[in-house]
């Protein structure tokens, strides 16, 4: 019958001397404390797996107590009896650690980001990164993405919140949700904490884009006089041109000069380009003609003087290869004084309801020009270009209109076409 080994006592693993040769004090059940001759104490463990003799450690005395040693050994049996070598389990939980540590939530939110690139327009790709690397890269960016908590994400969004930029919050929680999913996705361990926020966040009411009516034309068009000298040349002609032609902000930014024949006067903005155009299901694959008026086209070749000899009409200030901010408009209408009140896309509200209330025109006409989808999908098979001949007499009355408001000779009642 072989001997049992006496448990140890904690006064003896405390007490274990240094000798000239290193030496063991057997607890029982393969575990022991190995006395180096330095003075060093670490527990250890034999056991057999396949008919191998193995050792695995558990850790140093008295950093891991004898009553935890007796721990890990119980837990190292129970391996055993089910098959596993606990010494490979061991190097698999390690490697699980480095890699868990490895994937943090920058690094797979850049992959995430970078994956996503084909489907994104320019500008969207863009502001996804920019949100990012702002609000949550320097709060959660560093943290492995399985140990991000509830808490961990609501202190990012709070931190969001406190400047008021509610809408901002909502759009990258959205954001994080995704970048939690992916991860799901690639086999990465995570609580998508960001993904059941539902009443955590201060809610947003929803409304429309700030514009100014018709009515407070005169005094936007005065105040836009009086900052010509504070703003750089081509915002100056990006501001008018917005209210000249009213395309979505990224679509005038962005637009390169090869769209534009300044001979012919016509600006056609290709489909993909388009915000219809980018949708990865059915896009609409029409051209868009923006009618230019005699005063933008006249704006146009003003413009050509300053950055003709660039890729893009409206350049980024630092980078002339990058177009123009998006945030430029909105900087531009701060400076004067209509923050919360104008943005890049209220001159598209501002067109729409004038030019049909005040120079009478369809709202099919407008629509169109505006290049909306159309909600009828029989008038949606049609060419979108269907009142080009109208859209351009229209383009020009508005431009007279609003030249007519600066002159101080406001222009009431229609003049433009009506439905027969």
């Amino acid at each position: 019958m072989p001997k049992l080994a006496t448990p140890l006592t904690d006064i003896q693993a405390r007490t274990a001397k240094a000798k000239a040769e290193p030496y063991k004090l057997s607890d029982g059940g393969g575990l022991y404390l190995l006395v180096n001759k330095d003075g060093a104490r670490y527990w250890r463990m034999d056991y057999r797996h396949t008919d191998k003799r193995k050792t695995l450690a558990l850790g140093k005395y008295p950093e891991v107590s004898l009553a935890e040693a007796r721990e890990k050994r119980t837990a190292a049996r129970k391996l055993l009896n089910e098959g596993v070598d606990p010494g490979e389990h061991k190097k698999e939980q390690r490697q699980s650690k480095i890699a868990a540590a490895a994937n943090t939530f920058e690094k797979l939110a850049r992959e995430w980001h970078t994956n996503k690139l084909p489907t994104w327009s320019e500008s969207t790709a863009r502001d996804t990164l920019r949100r990012l690397e702002q609000d949550i890269f320097p709060e959660i960016g560093a943290m492995p993405i399985g140990a991000i908590t509830h808490q961990h994400m609501i202190a990012a969004l709070r931190k969001i919140e406190s400047r008021g930029a509610y809408e901002v919050a909502h759009r990258i929680k959205a954001t994080c949700a995704r970048v939690f999913s992916y991860a799901s996705q690639q086999g990465i361990e995570n609580r998508n904490p960001a993904a059941d926020m539902k009443d955590v966040l201060k809610p947003v009411k929803a409304g429309h884009f700030a514009a100014i009516t018709a009515d407070e034309l005169p005094a936007f068009l005065t105040a836009m006089d009086k900052n010509d000298a504070r703003l750089f040349k081509p915002t100056r002609i990006a501001l008018r041109l917005m209210m000249l032609v009213f395309v979505r902000t990224s679509e005038l930014i962005e637009t390169p000069w090869s769209e534009i024949d300044l001979e012919k006067g016509e600006w056609i903005i290709p489909w993909q380009r388009m915000k219809r155009g980018k949708l990865t299901v059915n896009p609409d694959t029409t051209n868009h003609h923006v009618c230019l008026s005699k005063q933008a086209l006249e704006l146009l070749r003003e413009l050509h003087q300053y950055t003709g000899g660039g890729k893009y009409l409206f350049p980024n200030q630092r980078d002339h290869k990058k177009p123009m901010s998006n945030g430029a408009i909105l900087a531009a209408l701060k400076r004067m004084g209509y923050q919360n009140r104008m943005t890049g896309h209220g001159f598209r509200a501002l067109a729409m309801s004038t030019i049909k209330e005040r120079l009478g025109y369809r709202h099919e006409v407008v629509d169109r020009q505006l290049a909306h989808a159309q909600k009828d999908k029989v008038a949606s098979a049609y060419d979108r270009a269907q009142f080009l001949e109208e859209r351009k007499v229209m383009m020009q009355d508005w431009a007279n209109f609003i030249d007519g408001i600066a002159s101080g000779n406001v222009v009431a009642g229609n003049f433009g076409r009506q439905a027969a």
